[in-house]
């Protein structure tokens, strides 16, 4: 009877970045002759399921398209395999070192049944593949009963969101809640977050509007790269957090011609006068490091001149070359701008050549593209803003809320509004009202500079929302709420709640909403000025500002 592998062909499919359009990984997926790779696993028995999926892993290697530098390899392990010997891995280890790849070339997709009886000796598992060079992350998050402890502390790189999750959005809050954390989780721990499952663009725009930039599915079976463009900011709306922050590297890799660093100007000239040629040719030692470049564009104007064959002819490419506009994999948006800065404008468009940290070559940026991206940005940030006071709105505040609750220490949501502003409106016309929100729009963002770390944000209306530390808020309060305000000789009230999260309870900006509610409602019920304050489960507030006579009737409701 043939072993279990020996009865699965291997399929491999991409994921694409939703920047540069291009793959960045192939997923190795197995197809027996009939029924399923799981049925497959279990006849070979519980007690060789582990020489089993490695057995897969190792066959899918041999089957896989050659490597191409950038693109890493994904083989599935379930979480008792993972948390096997490091000795069970060595036929894997031959089998890729055959095929010209190192183990940091593969990242192993741990799967479910994600819950083990021990956690621990799964996590011990991880680190010791980790230590073997192996890339880790963690599939079909959301459907595999996934401890949080080890979402926390496995040394992964790479999180796949179940399919499920992604289709109840944006209808279904709960999800939405979900995605917004794992979102803002994934920016603050540079993890990748993937879609999976992707069947139609409308799926693919869920996943665009919620900030997830790694995408899978059979929508990208053809045709992928121009399903999967560069978005450019302009969809109406976000269902979650937004993906201005965090930009990274791996999402804009693109692969480029290499050559050995002593080819010949004939080797080089021979592809880029091609129909379709490349931009521009890496040169690479025999340790695949990046030791120069060559720009179609200048080395075609110098050989094609008087006398450029008879020059150049049989020379060595590196005569023609520069050198290699160099960034580290792991550079941060803020760098890769300096760097695409500091090129000048001669230089300004050629693609940096992107290393990792033993100074191997793993592809090529294109500058324009993340120029185009970070514009996107520049204008989804600005779409966002209030055009009344252009102070940012609830997105805003609910990646602040997000960040805040990730740090796990306390911080305060407040919210802000006028007393009786339609009368205002009615008495002194809308003008007068509008000056009045600006005012009171610069008054909370000239006193939000002067404090460590506060978002103040424009929601509609006459409604500010404040995020800020614990020791600020009375600052900011003081300072607003003890100003004189007035339109045309009325004076003005305000009305102030706020809410202190310790840093203990689950705490969003849905949650803090909803609580807020209530107490704003509390704070207008109070003759004249007033300032509200309470906890999540406290069961009541505090009046810190508003006359007797409405303290004692606040006390009472």
């Amino acid at each position: 009877m043939p072993a279990p592998a020996d009865q699965v062909r291997f399929a491999f499919e991409p994921l694409y970045s939703l920047y540069s359009g291009s793959a960045v990984a192939i997923e190795a997926i197995g197809h027996p002759a009939g029924g399923w790779v799981p049925d497959l696993l279990e006849a070979g028995g519980q007690a060789r399921l582990a020489d089993t999926e490695l057995d897969f892993a190792a066959r899918a290697a041999f089957a896989a398209p050659p490597p191409m530098p950038g693109v890493s390899l994904h083989f599935n392990l379930t979480a008792s395999t993972a948390g096997v010997p490091a000795e069970r891995f060595i036929p894997l280890l031959q089998a890729l070192e055959r095929t010209g790849r190192r183990p940091a070339d593969v990242v192993l997709e741990v799967t479910a049944p994600l819950a083990v009886p021990e956690p621990d000796r799964l996590l011990q598992g991880l680190n010791r593949l980790r230590d073997l060079g192996f890339r880790l992350a963690f599939d079909r998050l959301g459907a595999a009963g996934l401890p949080i402890n080890l979402l926390a502390e496995a040394p992964i790189e790479m999180v796949k969101l179940d399919r499920a999750t992604l289709r109840r959005l944006p209808s279904n809050a709960t999800a939405v809640a979900l995605v917004e954390a794992l979102v803002q989780f994934a920016t603050q721990t540079d993890l990748r977050l993937v879609a999976t499952g992707i069947e139609n663009d409308a799926e693919l725009q869920v996943a665009q509007r919620a900030g997830i930039r790694l995408v899978q599915g059979n929508l990208f079976a053809t045709g992928a790269p121009a399903r999967v463009t560069p978005d450019r900011g302009d969809q109406p709306g976000t269902t979650a957090v937004s993906p201005a922050a965090g930009l990274r590297i791996p999402e804009f890799l693109r692969q480029a011609k290499t050559l050995p660093d002593d080819a010949t100007c004939d080797d080089v000239h021979a592809i880029l006068s091609a129909e379709h040629a490349p931009k521009a040719i890496v040169g690479l030692d025999r340790q695949a490091r990046p030791q120069w470049t060559i720009d179609r564009m200048r080395f075609l104007l110098a050989v094609t001149g008087r006398y450029g064959h008879a020059l150049y002819a049989g020379k060595p490419a590196a005569k023609l070359a520069g050198p290699p506009r160099l960034v580290d994999i792991g550079t941060g948006t803020r760098e890769l701008l300096e760097t695409i800065a500091d090129g000048g404008a001669e230089n300004s468009g050629d693609d940096l050549v992107v290393i990792d940290a033993s100074g191997r070559y793993q592809g090529v940026v294109r500058p324009n593209e993340v120029m185009r991206r970070m514009a996107a940005v520049k204008v989804e940030a600005a779409v966002a803003l209030n055009p009344l006071t252009r102070l940012p709105g609830s997105d805003a505040i609910a990646h602040a809320v997000s960040r805040r609750a990730g740090a796990g220490r306390p911080f305060v949501v407040a919210w802000l509004d006028i007393d009786h502003f339609k009368r205002l409106n009615d008495t002194a016309g809308f003008a007068a009202g509008d000056d009045l929100i600006r005012a009171l729009g610069r008054a909370l963002t000239d006193h939000a500079k002067r404090l460590r770390d506060a978002t103040v944000g424009h929601v509609g209306g006459d409604d500010f929302l404040i995020v800020c530390g614990v020791e600020d808020i009375t600052t900011l309060a003081d300072a607003v709420l003890g100003h004189d305000w007035s339109v045309d000789g009325h004076p003005v009230t305000l009305s102030l709640a706020s809410l202190v999260w310790t840093g203990t309870a689950a705490s969003s900006y849905r949650e803090s909403a909803r609580l807020l509610a209530p107490l704003k409602k509390q704070a207008k019920d109070i003759v004249g000025t007033s300032w509200i304050n309470s906890w999540p489960g406290a069961g009541r507030a505090q009046v810190l500002r508003g006359d007797d006579r409405s303290r004692a009737l606040a006390s009472h409701r």
